[in-house]
């Protein structure tokens, strides 16, 4: 996998200086009075998971097999990150597709026929502002922010762990 095909909904994958504008702070939505669409549907919501994701340990363990050791969701860091490469100072997340507004656009559009819309919509802006926010804070504390899309990862987790390796400037596995 090459970097182009990794594609992130920040102007760059790697950010190494904070972005010119910082968006706004509102407080994040509440969905309390809403009622779910389903059962299933609010099943389903419930079991996505925060951290240990399928595409996070898919990243983990390629870039665990090239050698790499890091640090899992330091809570010491702005926007807890999935991964922590302290020394080289490199932070990774690996976003979800829907929860953080992969196809910004196309996705908004879907989301404004469907049940609850008001709430998906400011519940999705929110983690995109809060995504940017937390870029800023930590590229003005040092740190480098590779940011990959969870579908990109899971479709070809040794393409993600190059790039991270590449970010690091970590010598090719063999």
């Amino acid at each position: 996998m090459t970097a182009g095909r990794l594609t992130p909904w920040m102007p760059s994958t790697v950010l190494s200086k904070p972005e010119s504008a910082e968006p706004g702070r509102g407080a994040a939505p509440s969905f309390a009075g809403r009622k779910p669409a389903s059962a299933i549907a609010s099943r389903t919501k419930q079991r996505n998971r925060k951290v240990g994701t399928k595409a996070e340990i898919a990243l983990r363990r390629a870039l665990w097999g090239r050698g790499l050791r890091y640090r899992v969701h330091q809570k010491d860091l702005p926007g807890c990150p999935d991964l922590v490469f302290r020394r080289r100072r490199v932070v990774v997340f690996v976003d979800g597709d829907f929860w953080h507004g992969r196809d910004w656009e196309v996705r908004k559009e879907r989301l404004r026929s469907g049940h609850n819309a008001p709430y998906w919509l400011a519940k999705i802006s929110y983690n995109r502002e809060r995504d940017l926010r937390n870029n800023t804070l930590l590229s003005e504390l040092g740190w480098r922010v590779v940011r990959l899309w969870e579908t990109e990862v899971l479709k070809d987790p040794d393409g993600a762990a190059r790039l991270v390796a590449n970010v690091l400037g970590a010598k090719p596995a063999c």
